[in-house]
């Protein structure tokens, strides 16, 4: 048993990446982000318009939520899937969410990836090259331009 009391094997990381890119202590590209959830586009664009939705608070996995947060993050979840739909058109949108060491999670924060399929289908589970802060945030205003101009998406999650 871990610390949450659950047999899930947690990775380790301290500080947190994800904690101090939400407090600006290391730069990242924030699309959204209120006192409950946000959105980050990851430097490791593993689909087109690949997005991470996580809570604010910091706990590692799902099993840890509370049903707030929950909420949240399924409002936001379905906001950023019409964002990517928006601007970038693709045939297919993944979702993906990892609990544990086994399951592939890397980062000890809860944190679903949103990505919209590649030209021959799916998403890239291999090596990606890591995009610099410059790039990320172009993949946020183009995101956020496409918002503009759909009205029915909207502007902020909820």
């Amino acid at each position: 048993m871990n610390s949450s009391g659950s047999s899930l094997d947690i990775p380790k990381q301290e500080p947190c990446a994800f904690c101090d890119y939400l407090n600006g202590v290391r730069p990242f590209t924030v699309l959204y982000r209120d006192n409950v959830v946000a959105v980050l586009v990851t430097r490791e664009q593993r689909g087109i318009g690949h997005l991470l939705v996580l809570p604010v608070r910091h706990y590692p996995t799902l099993l840890e939520s509370e049903p707030d947060e929950r909420h949240a993050i399924i409002d936001t979840l379905t906001w950023a899937a019409a964002a990517i739909d928006a601007a970038f058109e693709r045939p297919g949108i993944a979702v993906w969410q990892n609990n544990g060491r086994a399951a592939h999670q890397a980062i000890p924060h809860l944190h679903f990836h949103i990505a919209g399929t590649l030209s021959e289908g799916g998403t890239d589970f291999g090596d990606v090259p890591e995009l610099d802060l410059e790039q990320t945030d172009r993949i946020g205003q183009q995101i956020l331009a496409a918002l503009r101009h759909a009205p029915n998406v909207g502007q902020t999650p909820r």
